[in-house]
């Protein structure tokens, strides 16, 4: 924790990050921010005791680069920050859809890049983050990572080829349940509830089935047929969601996110 860390592009998550840092035990101190405008770069040094910087800065004085610019702001970060950054340097990137050898390719010879897709939950200390080492990091890179990330949630390791399906169902994985969050709201207002009833109850469902999920070792199949009594009200529900395709639909719905996530690695915008 005495190397210094500077997190690039500082937006929503690169912030949730920073504290998550700070209090898992990193001295502000030794974290450095770069931000698009100079106001928000003042106001994370007011919220947190970091020190804003330039991107150049950053490249020549960090021991790891956070890069937490959107995918489409990479190529033009890289550019700036390439004949800054010594082969020693561990480079993270938590762009969605960039693969390390592009990353890799702007950069000296031997630098070691490691791939992370962590989602919005980083914001409450619940994120999954995924981590993908490139052609030259080490075990002790990859390792780094994960205790930086490990601040904001629980990490993973999986091969790089496989991080666009990680997008797919963990990094764009909480919008879902979000979305279904609304639905089931309306379903509730309509079948008479006020809506701030109907938000409570679903709100606090989702969070004992999460619970039971992570704790009680069980295949989401059992728990489901534990709640599904013969002829019940459950199995009625069930019916209907499979009568809409509602399996079918999420399924092609992660293969359309893990599309976008491989057109983003090709620089392909629309």
């Amino acid at each position: 924790m005495s190397q210094k860390v500077a997190v690039l592009g500082t937006g929503k998550i690169g912030e949730a990050l920073l504290s998550g840092m700070i209090r898992a035990g990193w001295a502000p101190a030794d974290l450095l921010v770069t931000a698009r405008r100079p106001e928000r770069a003042e106001e994370l040094r007011a919220r947190h005791g970091v020190t804003p910087v330039t991107n150049t800065e950053a490249a020549k004085t960090a021991d790891t680069l956070i890069l937490t610019v959107k995918p489409q702001d990479m190529g033009t970060l890289l550019a700036e920050l390439a004949p800054h950054v010594p082969a020693d340097r561990l480079v993270i990137s938590g762009a969605a859809g960039i693969p390390t050898s592009l990353i890799e390719e702007h950069l000296a010879e031997g630098t070691p890049v490691v791939r992370v897709m962590t989602n919005t939950p980083a914001l409450v200390d619940e994120a999954m983050s995924v981590i993908s080492g490139g052609s030259h990091a080490t075990a002790a890179h990859l390792a780094t990572a994960e205790e930086i990330f490990g601040a904001v949630g629980k990490t993973l390791r999986v091969p790089e080829n496989q991080q666009d399906a990680c997008t797919a169902l963990s990094g764009s994985g909480p919008a879902y349940f979000f979305y279904l969050v609304e639905a089931m709201t309306d379903a509730g207002i309509l079948l008479g509830l006020p809506r701030d009833k109907a938000h409570e109850l679903i709100v606090q469902s989702a969070i004992g089935a999460a619970t039971m999920l992570r704790d009680s070792g069980e295949h989401p199949v059992k728990l489901r047929e534990n709640v599904t009594s013969p002829a019940g009200t459950t199995i009625n529900a069930i019916r209907e969601l499979e009568n809409h395709g509602v399996r079918a639909a999420l399924i092609a719905a992660l293969e359309a996110a893990r599309d976008r996530s491989r057109e983003l690695a090709s620089g392909t915008k629309d």
